[in-house]
């Protein structure tokens, strides 16, 4: 009876692997029917070799060019991708039907109760972060179905909102003026000050740890952490992307040295992962910690005993400011610098402002922003003209839509082209020019659109820490411009060595290394206040 049983389901699995052939030929035939324009896919590898592995969005909003229109479809991992190009199609898409466009594309279990699809795309969708992730409950990738969705969501608002935000003011205040300090006495060291200053806020924020260093342990694990999340990201890296059967081959397969890359990858993000929280629970425990989101909430105020549950959603909770909170705002603060350095005049008249408002006795503070026009208007021609994550985050349609006269299919991946949108002609003037002016209080109805609606995400998708941001990066920049002059470098002939303005491929992208001279303004402003 066993070997009749054996031989069945044998004969089933040989059944259903001869099947699956002509179910992939019949998906793609079908799903191909009314799609938006796009470049003609590979048959085995789609249009994943046709995506540049260096800054992809400047390709897709090309691609909006050629095929004349604000969306493409693109065939990645063999799966649906729609690319949104313009502000419009994005708004239409992921705000106004935000109820069907606000889910994140789904893990290999939501096909669980479905065979066939479970196989297809077991085999044929990306590998690379399911080998990695597995189905971690994120709260970033978590669905808007999943339970804990909203929950997730209402922690962040508590720990996010602005009325908490204010409750940070002191302490962003403190870490503004170590980070100035740092730029007096180590200039050259400028990347690292900056993203211990992001680093020291949000880890204090979320779990009572205090930063001491540049080199601090927790700051270094999370530029991993991003390192990571880039890499995997990354178009082109992982050559199983292009050709998914690849995993079935040992690791000792010339070329399949990705299995032994992700098994590393996932060991360090279980680490990343766990040890800031493990740690602070720890101190909780000892009885010797600092006020945190993660003590608030392991120890709430009406007593109750948190169960494991509860604790696994506080931990991907301060996971979520962890990582959230402080790459953003490294990436807006170094792109600030280097738009310094190429564009002393806007640095200038910024620096005016802040004299006239101000004065050389103090350093700007959260009641001068409404006073502070141009450097309001300079910060939103940062976030326009260097956009801190040019794709967005992922969204999924949750079923079938069309849109301007195209089939969206259901499930089908859905990504925001912010930085198609921020260099549009048709919203922005002269986009490619670094122009604060274009923000300036309005003189008539024809003002240009704040970069902000759409830089930190559109619909119930939207970055829950925005206002955290918009205070650390305006606190960051006016401090610098207070009390520092940036400007090139010069060589051993006295010429002025001008910055690449390139910029790394990841979910946030920041400037690559470059160099320049931050000086005091005069000894008169900076010794009183660092």
């Amino acid at each position: 009876m066993a070997l009749t049983v054996d031989h069945a389901v044998l004969v089933a699995l040989i059944g259903l692997l001869a099947c699956l052939p002509a179910v992939v030929l019949y998906r793609r035939h079908r799903e191909h029917i009314g799609l938006p324009p796009g470049p003609p896919p590979h048959f085995l590898s789609g249009n994943s070799q046709q995506v540049p592995s260096e800054q992809p969005w400047k390709a897709y909003a090309n691609w909006s060019h050629v095929y004349g229109d604000p969306i493409i479809h693109l065939r990645i991992s063999n799966h649906s991708t729609i690319i949104v190009n313009s502000v419009r199609a994005a708004i239409d898409l992921l705000e106004t039907r935000s109820n069907i466009y606000s889910d994140r594309p789904q893990s290999l279990s939501t096909w669980a109760t479905q065979p066939f699809m479970w196989l297809y795309h077991w085999l044929f969708s990306s590998w690379t972060p399911r080998a990695i992730f597995g189905d971690r409950p994120s709260v970033f990738s978590t669905s808007l179905v999943h339970p804990r969705f909203k929950k997730y969501r209402k922690l962040l608002h508590a720990g996010l909102n602005p009325r908490m935000v204010k409750k940070y003011y002191d302490l962003m205040e403190h870490e503004r003026r170590v980070m100035l300090k740092g730029l007096l006495e180590k200039p050259d060291e400028f990347f690292d000050h900056v993203r211990r200053n992001a680093g020291a806020i949000i880890l204090k924020v979320a779990y009572g740890w205090e930063v001491n260093s540049t080199s601090d342990y927790f700051v270094r694990l999370m530029e991993e952490a991003f390192t990571i999340h880039n890499d995997i990201n990354k178009p082109g890296g992982w050559l199983v992307e292009y050709f998914p059967l690849l995993r079935f081959l040992p690791s000792w397969v010339p070329g399949n040295a990705f299995k032994r890359k992700a098994a590393y990858y996932r060991d360090r993000m279980w680490d990343i992962d766990n040890a800031p929280h493990l740690w602070a629970k720890g101190q909780i425990e000892s009885g010797n910690y600092i006020d945190s989101f993660t003590s608030q909430h392991l120890h709430p105020e009406d007593g109750h005993m948190v169960d494991a549950e509860e604790e696994d959603i506080i931990k991907w909770a301060g996971g979520a400011l962890y990582f959230g909170g402080a790459d953003t705002t490294v990436a807006s603060v170094l792109s600030f610098i280097l738009l310094m350095a190429l564009h002393p005049e806007v640095q200038a008249r910024a620096q005016e402002e802040i004299e006239w408002v101000v004065g050389r006795d103090r350093l700007p503070s959260l009641e001068d922003q409404g006073d502070l026009a141009y450097v309001a208007a300079l910060i939103k021609e940062v976030l326009r003209f260097a956009p801190v994550a040019p794709l967005g985050l992922a969204h999924r349609v949750m079923e079938e839509d069309s849109y301007l006269g195209y089939r969206i299919p259901d499930g089908a991946t859905v990504i925001s082209n912010i930085w198609a949108i921020t260099h549009d002609e048709e919203v922005y003037h002269d986009p490619y020019t670094f122009d604060p002016t274009r923000f300036l209080p309005p003189s008539s109805p024809n003002s240009e659109m704040d970069p902000r609606k759409f830089v930190f995400g559109f619909g119930r998708r939207v970055c829950p820490g925005v206002h955290f941001a918009e205070t650390s990066l305006f606190l960051s920049i006016t401090g610098i411009l207070a009390l520092y002059n940036i400007s090139k470098k010069v060589d051993s002939d006295g010429k002025e060595i001008t910055p690449s303005f390139d910029f790394t491929t990841g979910i946030t992208s920041h400037p690559k290394p470059f160099s320049c001279c931050i000086t005091p303004r005069s000894p008169e402003i900076v010794s009183p206040i660092v």
